[in-house]
């Protein structure tokens, strides 16, 4: 049977002083405490004190995916206003010096401290998780092998980090080049089933390498809590309607390949060298390039791809009501992702007169405005 494919989203935020729109690292922890009172669980902190993550519950549809992510961003907008913040959705911030920020107290992040060492602690990054629901375990594992072949495309739609400590990095997802540091990281291995799965975790465990497979950071992955299979390859994204087009291309990737599997047929697994020649390659360029498609063996520009994908996931995505979020994809291409609209926005004030510092403090503006875009305060 095809599984549920319920959703849920996660969300992590940078808070910024309005003055000097640099981050705020030492964020009052009233800030913290509203924010609880008004959403619960579905806030949380984050490892740095300049970071807030958020958490939908179980979506049975895109559409409560789009209703709960525009309400908690509305929420922690709202609380970080109220004392005296702002809120960007962006996985780096454009000139933050990773070695001011401090990291939130509390048993689970000095032990984070404790065991990654400087590594952890240059985590300025955030990024996008989806869950998709998977009741069968050998399905999610099935399932995983499959759908590692489309974690490029997705990071690509995603990408908002070319800035790292006030560089442009030449990369339009510089998040991945910081978090790949981390342990545990990266495509997923292939797996023949659940219970292998399981004997590597166990090994791991057992060898004192890792308390939990939590600790398994992969860009996909079965999660620990939930019978999901976790995406993770994302960067956050700064229009909270290109974050709702992805989660509805990774259900749909996901509904499409549990079709396959109905009739027998199969999505081919190809090297993971292969798939990684292709995470690169939406890590430098996004959408801008071309990325490889495996089957013809040739380079493929990003654009001719996404309008196969959406033939391809046509009828998965209109059984699951969510073809119009997947044809937003076409608006991502035409517009740019939050990477390519930052660069505009820098060579922009560049061009018009301001420093490098003027001009990254511009596309900070950017980041806030466009983070709030379409969400009443």
């Amino acid at each position: 049977m095809i599984p549920s494919l319920t959703l849920g989203v996660e969300e992590e935020y940078l808070l910024v002083d309005p003055q000097t729109r640099d981050l705020v690292n030492d964020p009052s922890p009233d800030f913290m405490k509203s924010c609880k009172e008004a959403l619960g669980e579905r806030v949380t902190p984050e490892f740095l004190r300049c970071q807030v993550e958020i958490g939908t519950p179980v979506c049975n549809d895109i559409k409560e995916v789009r209703r709960f992510l525009v309400g908690l961003r509305r929420s922690v907008i709202k609380n970080a206003e109220q004392h005296g913040m702002r809120l960007i959705a962006a996985s780096t911030h454009p000139f933050a010096d990773w070695g001011r920020q401090h990291h939130t107290s509390g048993p689970r992040y000095d032990v984070l401290d404790h065991d990654m060492g400087g590594v952890i602690r240059r985590m300025l990054i955030c990024g996008m998780h989806v869950h998709a629901g998977i009741e069968d375990p050998d399905m999610r594992i099935d399932l995983m092998n499959q759908a590692r072949y489309f974690l490029p495309h997705l990071l690509a739609l995603s990408t908002s980090s070319p800035f790292w400590g006030g560089h442009d990095m030449a990369m339009k997802c510089s998040r991945l080049a910081v978090f790949d540091s981390m342990p545990r990281t990266g495509i997923p291995d292939r797996f023949d089933s659940y219970s292998e799965y399981e004997r590597m975790i166990g090994r791991l465990i057992n060898a004192g390498a890792v308390e939990d497979a939590t600790k398994i950071w992969w860009d996909m992955r079965p999660s620990a809590r939930f019978p999901t299979v976790e995406m993770r390859v994302t960067d956050v994204c700064t229009y909270v309607d290109d974050a709702v087009c992805i989660a509805a291309f990774y259900q749909s990737i996901l509904r499409m390949l549990s079709r396959l599997k109905l009739r027998n047929m199969r999505w081919r697994i190809y090297p993971r060298i292969m798939l990684n020649e292709n995470r690169w390659r939406a890590q430098r360029f996004g959408i801008t390039r071309d990325l490889i498609d495996m089957s013809r063996s040739e380079s493929i520009d990003f654009g001719s791809l996404i309008d196969e994908l959406l033939e391809i996931l046509k009828e998965d995505a209109q059984a699951l009501g969510c073809y119009d979020e997947l044809l937003h994809a076409r608006t991502i291409l035409k517009r740019g992702t939050s990477s390519c609209r930052q660069l505009g926005t820098f060579e922009s004030a560049i061009s018009e007169g301001a420093d490098k510092h003027e001009a990254l403090q511009a596309v900070v503006d950017q980041l806030i405005t466009e983070t709030s875009e379409g969400i009443v305060i």
